[in-house]
């Protein structure tokens, strides 16, 4: 019969498994970028399960009955929940509210610098559109359009020069509001953008006229897309752009929605609701 192998040699053997097995445990924890808690975990359980293997080749003890293992079965459970408590709380502790402060101080630089690169972004496009709308008036002023829209003593040509230049500028300005607003987050135009939050607008001119178009824009509850009722009663749409946008920019933008006019895009009929 074989010689059973000394519990000296066990130790060793399975030890030094429990520790390749652990470092295995480990770097695959740092790979799948498991928190340090973790990795330190999965090493002690790859340690408890090679003592676990050393116990089983530990040599049998002698029974005991009556008191003695009764006693015997008490400082067991003493020393191994005294084990298990301790090494316990030597562990990183979990604490929500300290995560969560964590948390905080990771994103409060980044959200700062989002929210200054968003205002500088915001700044250098309301600047470019003020050039745009300056460059505008000279043009209007050179053309000799007054108040009512027609150059004085000019004839039908000049007329129509002068106010179709202001319409295409006021478009053009509109287009640029429709991607400085980030509109293209919630709504489909041209087959790009839109995350379903909201309807393709590809027709919303031919169904809306301006001043509901406004309206929308301004009071976003004031009108729903058939078929979008979720979305109005979670208020996908915020009603923040009466106070980002000047009455200029939602002017332009209503121009620019006005002109959406392609029926080959099923877009959602507008229900008003107050």
């Amino acid at each position: 019969m074989a010689e059973q192998p000394s519990l000296l040699k066990s130790i060793i053997k399975k030890g030094l498994a429990g520790v390749v097995v652990g470092v295995i445990l480990v770097v695959l924890a740092k790979a799948l970028e498991f928190p340090p808690v973790f990795q330190t975990m999965f090493f002690i359980y790859a340690m408890l399960g090679a003592a676990v293997y050393v116990l089983l080749d530990a040599p049998a003890v002698k029974p005991v009955g009556g008191a003695k293992a009764l006693i015997a079965l008490i400082v067991f459970y003493a020393v191994i929940s005294g084990v298990y408590i301790g090494g316990a709380s030597l562990l990183p502790q979990y604490d929500p509210q300290d995560e969560k402060g964590k948390i905080e101080k990771l994103l409060k630089p980044k959200r700062a610098a989002t929210e200054q690169g968003k205002a500088e972004e915001l700044l250098a496009r309301t600047q470019a559109l003020a050039e745009k709308a300056e460059a505008l008036m000279k043009r209007l002023q050179a053309a000799g359009v007054g108040g009512t829209g027609e150059a004085p003593g000019a004839g039908g040509a000049n007329a129509a020069t002068g106010p179709g230049a202001a319409t295409g500028d006021m478009v053009a300005m509109g287009k640029q509001q429709w991607d400085l607003q980030e509109c293209y987050n919630c709504h489909k135009l041209e087959g790009k953008g839109g995350k379903k939050r909201g309807p393709e607008l590809d027709n919303i001119g031919s169904l809306m006229t301006p001043e509901q178009l406004r309206q929308k824009v301004l009071e976003p509850q004031s009108w729903m897309a058939e078929g979008f009722e979720k979305e109005y009663e979670k208020k996908k749409m915020p009603s923040k752009y009466r106070e980002l946008m000047e009455d200029k920019e939602v002017d332009a933008l209503v121009a620019f929605l006005s002109t959406l006019k392609n029926p080959s895009v099923n877009t959602p009929k507008p229900i008003q609701k107050k």
